[in-house]
């Protein structure tokens, strides 16, 4: 059988004409770094179908779309910009992003304490140029993964996070990234670096959201690396335009006795998919990875996840919910690797999903791949629509059927939600929730 043709991505054709305004000029690592994940890009093009983990998500609207290079346009967004997930007074370190771009007049950095350092990622490449090169190899060499390269090439602000040994961080830290196309489709490609040293803890919230209307491409790449008994907490909630794509991926690596939290709720964006990849690396490692995805109309929401257990010991917990309703879409690809000598590793995973319509449509693949022998792994997946014996035991007692339904879903996601900790942050999401319940658009500006 002859091989797939090579989609080409047209918009990687833009690099060489901006190549030369992106930050850490001068730097002869970052453009070897740049030249190789751009030829990457050439050599591999746009994933397809074909694909096994791009099976149920198409991105031809990229290849069809002429975007433009972030962070040019809306810049200036008034005072009708949107509000991040955490309110004003529990923000007391919130970095603000329009389009890709750090904005410092709009970003606030309280008292940190010593050990703890925050800052853009242009920033870094001019104040600490050769400590970012050792944070970018692991997650840039990304092997056959082309938007992982195109973003490496095109990066060109986000955020360095970085947690000094046995530092507990009470106050989260806020990553509130705007899109704001003002009349061009934009592209723009963060990239976020979180290192949590030995024992230290922290909670990191990053708010996606969209403003004006219209299309653009939000493209963040991460790379969180979490030192031996480090525990951190990863909150994100997707709430781009109803025009925008949100193509997203996270690298973890768990140290020995670390434990690596995310809670992902998705709302907005026509096209939004969250890959986050873990490996327990080290004895005694834990994840827990948890998400809430809601989507009408045609939206298509994919949440990817693979889990590696490299080591023995270690424990994984993995539960996404979603309700769709009219056309949308969801998927949910989850993997759970136990490598050989992962002896004694424990992991669960399970998608559940309510189809309020039945035109709605749900693609789940847990899947399990277990090369131990002691061990004790599980996943499930299961997608049905709202009980009729509860929808009428609740409308027998007087209460109206809207109100029934809203009281059921609520309900259904409920256990996801209560894993947030933070009571504040579980709130704030639960709110959230409550707003696309009542078939608002969030806020977003008309």
């Amino acid at each position: 059988m002859s091989a797939e043709p090579i989609r080409p991505l047209p918009y990687a054709e833009r690099f060489a004409a901006v190549a030369a305004g992106l930050p850490g000029q001068g730097l002869p690592w970052l453009a070897e770094l740049r030249a190789d994940s751009i030829a990457r890009v050439t050599a591999l093009g746009l994933p397809t179908p074909r694909l096994e983990r791009w099976k149920y998500t198409n991105l031809n609207p990229l290849l069809t779309t002429d975007f433009v290079s972030g962070p040019g346009g809306g810049r200036s967004l008034g005072p009708a910009a949107p509000a991040g997930l955490l309110p004003a007074e529990r923000t007391a370190h919130r970095l603000v992003f329009i389009n890709g771009a750090l904005r410092r007049d709009l970003s606030r950095i309280g008292a940190l304490p010593a050990g703890v350092a925050l800052a853009g990622f242009a920033e870094a490449l001019t104040d600490d140029p050769d400590g970012l090169a050792s944070l970018l190899t692991p997650t840039a060499g990304a092997g056959d993964d082309a938007l992982v390269a195109l973003n490496t090439a095109f990066m060109a602000d986000g955020c360095v996070l970085r947690l000094g040994r046995g530092i507990a961080l009470d106050e989260p830290i806020e990553l509130l990234f705007i899109g704001a196309p003002n009349g061009a489709a934009v592209a723009f490609h963060p990239r976020n670096l979180i290192v949590a040293e030995p024992g230290s803890r922290a909670t990191v919230v990053e708010t996606h959201v969209g403003t004006g209307g219209g299309v653009y491409w939000s493209h963040p790449v991460g790379g969180v690396t979490i030192g031996d008994g480090a525990v951190l907490t990863h909150l994100k909630l997707l709430d781009d335009g109803l025009q925008a794509f949100h193509i997203a991926h996270t690298d973890v690596r768990v140290a020995a006795r670390g434990r690596y939290d995310s809670f992902v709720l998705t709302t907005g964006g026509a096209v939004s998919r969250d890959e986050i990849a873990v490996v327990l690396d080290g004895e005694g490692a834990e994840c827990r990875l948890t998400g809430a995805y809601l989507a009408r109309g045609r939206q298509h929401v994919d949440n990817t996840t693979e889990i590696v257990h490299a080591k023995p010991r270690t424990v994984s917990r993995e539960i996404y919910k979603g309700v769709l309703d009219d056309r949308a879409r969801g998927v949910f690809q989850g993997r759970i690797v136990v490598a050989e000598d992962a002896q004694k590793s424990d992991g669960h995973q399970l998608n559940k999903t309510l189809l309020l319509s039945d035109r709605a449509e749900i693609d789940s693949k847990p899947q399990l791949e277990i090369y131990a022998d002691d061990v004790k792994c599980s996943h499930g997946a299961t997608a049905g629509e709202l009980e009729e014996d509860a929808l009428f035991y609740l409308r027998s007692r007087g209460i109206a059927e809207s109100a029934a339904r809203r009281l059921l879903i609520e309900a259904f996601l409920g256990d996801v939600l209560e894993t947030v900790a933070d009571a504040g942050a579980q709130a704030a999401l639960a709110r959230r929730v409550g707003t696309w319940l009542s078939g608002s658009d969030g806020g977003r500006a008309p």
